[in-house]
């Protein structure tokens, strides 16, 4: 249960992180709502995950689901660049969450 906690701590920093950017620097309202909630759930289940998951796997695998995931909604929704070096960068990220479940 704890996997599934911390999958679903990690999509929910990537909804606060992209309605912070939605936010406007905090000047409009849903958006700013909207992080605010999304960053107390993902928080929250983070913490139930690290009830039984060691602290370095739990924080390393959250923080790469919300900076992957990120990535993936600034290129698709966002129109940010896609470059070869982050590209790379992205797959560096998966790689050692891979690495860091299998260990």
């Amino acid at each position: 249960m704890s996997w599934i906690f911390l999958l679903f701590a990690g999509l929910l920093e990537i909804v606060w992180a992209v309605a912070m950017k939605q936010s406007a620097g905090f000047t409009r309202l849903w958006p700013t709502a909207i992080m605010g909630v999304s960053m107390i759930g993902s928080f929250g289940l983070l913490a139930l995950a690290m009830r039984t998951l060691p602290l370095g796997t739990a924080y390393v695998i959250w923080t790469g689901i919300g900076a992957v995931g990120a990535f993936m909604v600034g290129i698709m929704f966002l129109g940010e660049a896609i470059t070869p070096f982050r590209i790379l960068a992205a797959v560096l990220i998966v790689s050692g969450l891979v690495v860091m479940k299998i260990s």
